[in-house]
């Protein structure tokens, strides 16, 4: 399988509203292992979305400190607590930019086969998993900075 090309932030694809996943068969199974592939293709990679690979489905893969996988159609408990920290997108690379998010999440969601999963996220996983899904949601990071933030943002991409 080759890398497919993460898409770049001003691709319009990245501001479309992923599909739910409806079937879980092996063209599923195989936008996971683009996903999955795409993602450790490069140094300082913890997670990705389908869109990202111009791929309108609802499935993200992430792998941050030993906790690798991916998630179908996932779903967020936010915590109230909130922290900043420096964010950065594989569509816009080389570029951080301090961020808020919730600390922690529960996200659920189904596996490639269709099983349920569960899972508890802390810190930079929580981040990683929030960001995903806001690509899911057709939403980039950069929407979420003060105006004059995003004004500086965006001049840079």
């Amino acid at each position: 399988m080759t890398v497919r090309q993460i898409r770049p932030f001003a691709d319009p694809v990245l501001r479309q509203v992923a599909e739910p996943v409806t079937v879980f068969d092996r063209e599923l199974r195989d936008v996971v292992k683009a996903l999955t592939l795409a993602m450790r293709s490069g140094a300082g990679r913890a997670g990705l979305a389908a869109p990202q690979l111009g791929l309108p489905v609802r499935v993200l893969a992430y792998d941050y400190e030993g906790k690798a996988g991916h998630l179908v159609n996932p779903r967020l408990e936010l915590s109230d607590r909130r922290i900043v920290a420096d964010e950065a997108c594989l569509s816009a690379p080389g570029l951080w930019w301090p961020l808020e998010r919730s600390f922690s999440v529960v996200a659920r969601g189904r596996d490639m086969y269709g099983k349920p999963v569960t899972m508890r996220a802390l810190g930079v996983l929580a981040r990683v998993l929030q960001h995903e899904v806001d690509h899911l949601d057709g939403i980039l990071f950069s929407d979420h900075l003060a105006p004059e933030d995003r004004e500086r943002f965006l001049a840079l991409v």
